[in-house]
């Protein structure tokens, strides 16, 4: 479930990735029109994403570091309150307690949350594995897009710079038929 800010990021997002598309579908177009301003507008654009992208990593990596200390605190919360129980236990043994059954249930209990705090903390070793390597993949393929949007630009360039020559050598063969 989205907040409204993520969904605003996402509608900002989509708005500019629309242009890039009408884009890449117009060009197979031959434009007369074409002037260096877009070539600015579309790096500006290009490095308006590429900030973005770094601002929503870096959001990930805060969002991460957040849960990290709250587990580490609430980890660090259940050791003093397990030492807390260890010592009641030890003043509890030392009196001739008629409260012994509930003691060792307590007992139980405590060390039945502690073998399950064991396989949480492993999960959350695993989950954060498994963020890095998306990430890594993530950046890999990213990467590789821009190499291939790369390729896709100068291969429009060459073929719309063809087209205009062969363009210039039909007008000329028309030019010297009148």
């Amino acid at each position: 479930m989205a907040t409204p800010k993520q969904s605003y990021e996402q509608q900002q997002q989509q708005q500019q990735q629309q242009p890039n598309v009408q884009r890449v579908r117009n060009s197979g177009m031959i434009n007369c029109n074409q002037s260096p301003m877009r070539d600015d507008k579309e790096e500006e654009m290009s490095r308006s994403a590429l900030a973005m992208f770094r601002a929503k990593e870096e959001e990930i990596e805060r969002r991460k570091m957040e849960v990290r200390d709250k587990v580490h605190a609430y980890l660090g919360r259940v050791e003093e309150e397990t030492k807390r129980l260890a010592e009641i236990r030890e003043e509890l043994e030392g009196l001739t307690d008629p409260l012994r059954k509930e003691v060792s249930i307590v007992r139980k209990k405590i060390d039945s949350v502690n073998k399950e705090l064991k396989p949480l903390g492993q999960t959350c070793q695993r989950k954060e594995r498994e963020y890095k390597e998306a990430l890594e993949a993530f950046n890999e393929k990213n990467k590789e897009k821009a190499q291939l949007v790369t390729k896709l630009m100068e291969l429009v360039t060459e073929s719309e710079r063809l087209r205009m020559k062969k363009l210039e050598e039909l007008s000329k063969n028309v030019d010297t038929l009148h």
